[in-house]
């Protein structure tokens, strides 16, 4: 057996020693052990991925994520080490299904777990023009936020500075008019409100006053108008509307680059739906057979050893385990009959002193009795 078969069978979590009696049992722990190996490189891979964009933009950002994968590629080596060598082959059908029940529930939680940051980065444009569409609409919700906020705050002026654009319009239009008749009047086109007679008459000079007093006014409106639009244009900028435009394409680039895990996470739940609310099915079955991929490969050491047959290392492994637990025992009747005679002895060797002490004694308060008498 070389170097990577060997490192196979560590992987798959078997006694190499004893497997090594038994040649037509090596690949089949060595292809459950390549299987252990390439589950916990994933989770290596999806771990430090999903670290990488926790602390993105940071200088330190790739070694801790190296630092991460490695320890979660190595944390989920060991669980998966742990699960597929805790099944006894020996055991009967259900018993092994009971045993490796907890243990599968186990597996397709830890495949879920490490198939997101890898969805992430297969999905990767798809998630970064869905995240550019959800800041466009963010920014519009903003802005018609603040404007509504704005006109609601400055309704009274609002509607005044409406009334005079209107008001001016109105004027305008009707100097507009005046002028035109004016014209008429002096090159004399006849009209139901004009003489007929060319010449600058008494009737275009009056116009023409009354035409040049509605022009200061229209002037003194457009001044009120500017001066409430320079108001309004005031109050804008210190409430911020006007520092707030939709992002541009360079803009939203630059977001979708520095995205967090979180909204990644997010824009990539929402890629099995279309902007419209309805369901996307092909993405949403594409995301979920990746997952399913994922979650079957976690899966896969437990399957295997559960549809292998008992084999003659399964059966080495149990007499090993029967002859240990036989010297064990056989230990432990040792220790309880020697325990058991040291006490005897202990017994005895202390019942004896006892008596030895009261007949000593004894004896002392006899001769205090006989010399006193």
């Amino acid at each position: 057996m070389n170097s990577i078969s060997r490192f196979f069978c560590f992987c798959s979590g078997v006694h190499i020693d004893t497997l090594q009696k038994h040649p037509t049992e090596h690949n089949k722990y060595i292809g459950i052990g390549a299987t252990i190996f390439f589950t916990g490189l994933f989770a290596a891979l999806s771990g430090g991925y999903a670290m990488y964009f926790v602390f993105k933009g940071d200088s330190g950002a790739v070694l801790f994520a190296l630092f991460f994968g490695l320890l979660w590629g190595l944390a989920i080596f060991n669980m998966d080490r742990y699960i597929v060598s805790s099944i006894d082959k020996n055991a009967s059908t259900w018993k092994q299904i009971a045993q490796a029940t907890p243990r599968i529930l186990l597996a397709i939680m830890i495949g879920i777990v490490i198939s997101r940051p890898l969805e992430l980065k297969i999905f990767d444009k798809e998630i970064k023009e869905r995240l550019k569409i959800s800041y466009i609409n963010s920014q519009r919700t903003r802005i018609d936020t603040l404007n509504n906020s704005f006109n609601r705050k400055y309704t009274i002026e609002l509607n005044k500075l409406q009334e005079s654009k209107t008001q001016r319009d109105s004027l305008a239009s009707g100097i507009e008019t005046d002028r035109q008749k004016l014209n008429y009047e002096i090159f004399g086109n006849k009209t139901t409100e004009t003489s007929g007679i060319m010449g600058y008459g008494p009737y275009a000079k009056r116009k023409e006053v009354e035409l040049q007093q509605r022009t200061q006014n229209l002037d003194t409106l457009n001044a009120e108008i500017r001066r409430m639009e320079g108001f309004v244009a005031n109050r804008k900028e210190f409430d911020g509307l006007l520092s707030e435009r939709l992002y541009t394409g360079r803009q939203l680039d630059s977001l979708t680059s520095v995205a967090g895990f979180a909204d990644r996470n997010w824009a990539l739940g929402q890629l099995s739906f279309n902007p419209d609310g309805t369901k996307d099915v092909t993405t949403a079955l594409a995301v979920t057979f990746i997952g399913l991929l994922f979650i079957f490969f976690e899966c896969l050491p437990v399957f295997v050893k559960m549809m292998s047959s008992r084999g003659p290392y399964d059966h080495a492994v149990a007499n090993i385990e029967t002859t240990q637990e036989y010297t064990s025992d056989k230990d432990k009747d040792f220790e309880v009959t020697v325990t058991d005679n040291v006490q005897e002895t202990r017994i005895h060797t202390e019942t004896e002193k006892r008596k030895e002490i009261i007949k000593g004694k004894a004896e002392r308060d006899l001769q205090n009795y006989d010399w006193n008498s």
